[in-house]
Parts: C-alpha cells; structure tokens; sequence
C-alpha cells in the first residue's frame, strides 16, 4: 500500500464521519439513518489506519483479494440502507394515504354544514315561510 493511498482512505474515512456528524448536530440527518454510515465510516477508520486488519478479515472470511472484501462489504451496507429506507417509506406513504382519506372525509363535512348552514339561513330570512 503506498502512502498516498493510506493518506486518501484515511482522509476519506474521516471526512465522511466528520459529514455525518455535523449532518447529525445541525438535525439535518437522523441518529436512524445515520448508523449504517457510521458504521461504514468506521470500518474504513479501521481498513485505512490498519491495513493489516482488511487483510486478516478477508482471510477469515475466505476472500482471495481484500478490495474484493471492501466492495462486498460497501455493497451490504448500501443495501442495508436501501432497505431501511424502503421501509421507511412504506409507512409514510401509508401515513398519507390515512391523512388524504380524513382530510377528504374532513372536507366533505365541512361541506355538508355549510349547506345545512346556508340553508337554515335562507329559510329563517325568507319573509313567504312563516
């Protein structure tokens, strides 16, 4: 591993914990969607300040390279928060789905009693009923 690519992943790897930090501290990002990239963030710390370690996991695990560990590794996570993110957009969707049908439902209330409404006026200001 030359120096520059060490300095390149632990720059990286800091640089995307420092985001994700921030992200968290300015309430931009939230603490259930940053975990999984703060894991991986971690996990490159890790690779990149301990080479050695990539090595030794990818031989526990059976891998021949270990770039071929850290892609399989990246491409988990990413699914990971692909996953979550589609859950997470199931409820909501079924959130509004449930406020459309009582905002509809509120409406046609309202409606209806402005009818009513409207047409206990005309009857108690129509001189002809009586």
């Amino acid at each position: 591993m030359t120096t520059a690519s060490y300095v390149l992943g632990v720059v990286a790897s800091l640089l995307v914990l420092i985001i994700v930090i921030e992200m968290l501290r300015r309430r931009r990002l939230r603490e259930r969607h940053a975990l999984w990239w703060l894991v991986a963030g971690v996990l490159a710390l890790i690779a990149g300040v301990f080479p050695q370690t990539l090595e030794w996991a990818a031989k526990l695990v059976g891998v021949q390279v270990p770039t071929n560990l850290v892609f399989f590794v990246s491409i988990a996570i990413l699914f990971l928060v692909c996953l979550q993110h589609s859950s997470e957009l199931t409820t909501v969707e079924s959130k509004t789905r449930t406020l459309a049908e009582q905002s509809a439902m509120q409406e046609l209330r309202i409606r209806e009693l402005e009818r009513q409404l409207l047409d206990k006026d005309r009857l108690s200001s129509d001189p002809d009923q009586g």
